[in-house]
């Protein structure tokens, strides 16, 4: 009888993670460290990838930590010639990095509009460009990109977040039909609300404290969006990444994916 969790297993793959100092891309990180893959995290926070990818090598896996910054082309390069130069090719790209965005549409300035979509979709773009051109040399490989519950259920004062992950989103479908044939495949995850810094910035006082009652206030709307009454955490989208990147979704390619507790079931 074969072993069911064979397909699952990512010994002697290769990954290269962004935004891996925290939240759901130092969980992706470690899961598929876990998991068997070599791992490079990249992010603008040197010292928490660093750290992140300490905590990897003490648990018994590989992985090296790298200052990516993705809104430069270069650095993107850079982050998968390091997957090359250390483990010797990459199967695996997971664009994870991204930064909220708060605000009106009618009061939107051209600078913040830059500077959101320089990150939110440029760096999916070069991430997944880079990514190509080792995974060519490899003929194939898997290319999660991260986009947002937002692409479904449009809020006001978060437009421009939700635009460039509706953008990440075509993106990577498009990407998916023109790069099927070289052995790559790309798909999405749509995180609903999940628990990290990303989302809890709303949650804390002048003074950078917690605001207890604020949330938890946060909890319980969040809660109630969903029929199973659950808040993500950063390993819940981790999982379905691993799934993403391994073999066991070999027939799985251009979709979007939510682990999001239905709150985005068509009410």
């Amino acid at each position: 009888m074969p072993d069911v969790f064979d397909p699952f297993r990512l010994n002697g793959r290769v990954a290269a993670v962004t935004g891996a100092a925290s939240g759901i891309g130092r969980a992706s990180a470690e899961v598929l460290a876990a998991a068997g893959a070599q791992v490079v995290l990249g992010d603008l926070d040197a010292a928490g990838a660093e750290a992140a990818a300490k905590a990897i090598a003490a648990a018994g896996g590989r992985a090296a930590a790298q200052r990516c910054d993705v809104s430069r082309r270069a650095d993107l390069d850079a982050l998968v010639e390091r997957a090359e130069r250390e483990f010797g090719g990459l199967d695996i790209m997971c664009n994870v990095a991204g930064v909220p965005a708060d605000g009106a549409l009618a009061e939107l300035a051209e600078p913040e509009l830059d500077r959101v979509f320089a990150i939110n979709l440029k760096g999916v773009l070069f991430g997944c460009q880079a990514a190509l051109r080792a995974m060519r040399k490899r003929g194939g490989g898997s290319i999660i990109n991260v986009a947002s519950g937002a692409i479904d259920m449009p809020a006001p004062g978060y437009g421009l977040y939700a635009m460039t992950k509706a953008a990440v989103t075509q993106l990577s479908q498009t990407l998916a039909a023109e790069v099927g044939s070289q052995g790559v495949r790309v798909n999405v995850l749509a995180p609903g609300v999940t628990i990290t810094k990303f989302t809890s910035r709303h949650l804390y006082d002048a003074e950078g404290k917690l605001d207890q009652a604020k949330y938890d206030g946060f909890l319980a709307r969040m809660r109630g969006m969903s029929p199973i009454g659950r808040v993500g955490e950063a390993v819940d989208q981790a999982w379905l990444i691993w799934f993403l990147a391994s073999d066991a979704s070999r027939y799985c390619t251009g979709q979007i994916w939510r682990a999001n507790g239905g709150q985005t079931i068509p009410r």
